[in-house]
């Protein structure tokens, strides 16, 4: 009877407690991911990614095979163990993908600062809309929809802009890019909260993801309109 009440009353009163422990190993699990991340990244900066270049279209199409891959696999054993190494090892090989664009900014003479600046951003950007959806607890699943077409478009348009090379649709897809991964934040934390995802590995690697891409759409945006290339 006691259990009870106390399951109505953390319902009625804050998070059901099945969702605080779902989001409680989520955002353990998201720390973690970052060290496999940064020591990709450390190690993609010595790395000679020429290659890309030379064939980039060809490469982007891997690269989104393999991260779908990895997606895949990583659902299959979302609930073993082997889906937090499959995730952490996901989170290494992206890591190493943050060379070529780590090496450009480092490059500018405040490039250290503007990779500070994104990664200050994101992490202002990832708390506050977490904080939102955790504390209104406010259902933003109508939002879902939206996202997953708004994700498939930009998907397509950066390919197409692979052909075209137009510096401003870059700059203006990075721009919706910011806006869609904050929106995916909102939705995932919020789904989390409201009981729709109850597996903390699928969690990680949603929030993750946003995380990851909000961080390299801002620098981007940073290195253009705020780099010294003086």
């Amino acid at each position: 009877m006691m259990q009870s009440n106390y399951q109505v009353s953390t319902q009625a009163g804050g998070l059901s407690a099945e969702s605080h422990k779902v989001l409680r190993n989520t955002y353990a699990m998201l720390g973690l991911t970052m060290i496999p991340t940064v020591i990709g990244a450390f190690i993609g900066m010595s790395m000679n990614f020429s290659w890309m270049q030379g064939s980039p279209i060809m490469s982007s199409l891997i690269m989104l095979a393999v991260i779908f891959g990895m997606f895949f696999l990583i659902s299959a054993n979302r609930n073993n163990s082997m889906g937090v190494v499959l995730l952490l090892g996901l989170t290494f090989m992206l890591g190493l993908m943050l060379g070529p664009i780590l090496q450009v900014a480092l490059n500018l003479r405040n490039g250290a600062e503007l990779v500070g600046l994104a990664a200050g951003g994101t992490g202002i950007i990832f708390m506050t809309l977490a904080g939102i959806a955790t504390t209104s607890k406010r259902d933003f699943s109508f939002m879902g929809n939206f996202l997953m077409i708004g994700i498939i478009l930009l998907i397509v348009a950066s390919l197409a802009n692979l052909f075209f090379q137009i510096p401003a649709l870059s700059l203006a897809l990075s721009g919706v890019a910011v806006l869609l991964f904050s929106g995916f934040i909102l939705y995932d934390v919020s789904r989390i909260v409201n009981g729709g995802e109850t597996n903390y590995v699928m969690a990680t690697l949603g929030i993750y993801m946003s995380i990851y891409n909000l961080f390299v759409n801002l620098l981007q945006l940073l290195m253009a309109f705020a780099g010294d290339r003086e």
